[in-house]
């Protein structure tokens, strides 16, 4: 049975209808270029680029469409976006012979209409996955899904998504090695081989991506995090030995207040990237500050304090090619799902608050994306 496809022709009938609606973030076409905007420059390459440091953040394809607000938050403050869920399996593909690309077109048009880049997650994962993916039973059924994924998604968005997170946090909780994976059905159908089939298929999808293995909770003391850099540079070795195509690693970076930075284990790692010859990206930065006392002034200043004890910890040893937050700001956030306070106050993990009001922690970003220029 072929597999429908919804094609860009749809999505731009239907950014139309918006358009005369007065949404306006979606309506640019492939190959029409948008009117220049004072951050072009800043904007031009930045996965990339040199000078200042790149910050982007995840964005909600429903809230750049609802929310004027949010929207223009985006555009003021971020040179990248990366699609919150919308290139996650669940989104593109509900059914097995179906891909849905109505909500992640609408994000790459308007990241195109506003002189944005995008980055691409995610192309491998346990998360996120929908029902039917459950029945795929052999390695050749695997093989065979994993590849057209890939292919049907990077080959559409080639020359216009030029980085993947192609892998996305592989490693058991515990790892005892590098081949401790994370359960997922690409795990149970194909062992360790769905890293290099992924990689590999990337690449051949489009050449000029950057492929990334993405990972967390490895900068933090204790013997599991240690474990989880010991099993994560294993990894990224065996990769290497074997010629598989890696260009960099992102860090998650979901700091937690009440855990602290293992500066020499971070750096140990990070030292060991370099010379792998892997860029560094942050990808995901927030502070969950569900532990953190309620006042406000307070907890915003711990809250930057923890992130700038990370970054500084970086920037001693690497410099990266981007910063990322998941979120820009604390109106949309996933943090309340899985961290709610006692207390009933709102989360404050990100940039802006839920006014949209710049935050300490976006000062300590500024400070030291400027600084590492």
């Amino acid at each position: 049975m072929p597999k429908k496809t919804h094609s860009r022709r749809d999505f731009l009938l239907d950014a139309a209808k918006l358009a005369a609606l007065g949404i306006s973030g979606a309506s640019v076409p492939s190959g029409v270029p948008a009117l220049a905007t004072p951050l072009d420059q800043a904007r031009a390459n930045p996965v990339d680029g040199g000078g200042m440091i790149p910050y982007g953040a995840a964005a909600r394809s429903d809230a750049l469409v609802s929310d004027l607000s949010y929207r223009d938050a985006i555009v003021s403050n971020c040179q990248l976006i990366v699609p919150e869920s919308e290139l996650k399996w669940l989104e593109l593909r509900p059914t097995r012979n179906e891909y849905r690309f109505e909500k992640s077109d609408m994000i790459v048009d308007f990241a195109r209409q506003n002189r944005l880049q995008v980055r691409g997650h995610t192309l491998a994962w346990y998360g996120a996955m929908p029902a039917w993916t459950e029945e795929i039973s052999t390695h050749v059924e695997a093989e065979r899904e994993l590849t057209d994924h890939i292919d049907t998604v990077v080959s559409r968005y080639r020359g216009e998504i030029p980085s993947w997170d192609v892998i996305n946090e592989p490693l058991a909780e515990w790892p005892e090695n590098e081949s401790s994976f994370r359960p997922s059905i690409w795990a149970r159908r194909l062992g360790a081989d769905y890293l290099t089939i992924a990689l590999r298929q990337t690449a051949l999808a489009d050449p000029g991506a950057q492929l990334v293995l993405n990972e967390y909770d490895i900068e933090f003391k204790g013997p599991r995090f240690a474990a989880r850099r010991k099993a994560l540079i294993a990894l990224l070795r065996s990769l290497r030995d074997r010629d598989v195509p890696l260009h960099a690693v992102g860090l998650q970076a979901h700091l937690f207040a009440d855990r602290a930075i293992d500066r020499d284990g971070l750096q140990s790692l990070l030292m060991e990237i370099a010379a792998l010859k892997l860029d560094l990206l942050i990808t995901e930065l927030d502070v969950i500050d569900y532990e953190l006392p309620g006042k406000i002034s307070e907890r915003d200043a711990m809250v930057a304090n923890v992130a700038r004890q990370f970054l500084e910890t970086v920037g001693e040893v690497t410099r990266p090619k981007a910063i990322l937050t998941w979120g820009i700001s604390d109106r949309y956030t996933w943090v309340p799902t899985y961290f709610k306070r006692k207390d009933g106050m709102p989360n404050r993990p990100l940039p802006l608050d839920a006014d949209l009001k710049r935050k300490p922690l976006f000062d300590v970003i500024d400070e030291f994306r400027h600084r590492s220029a």
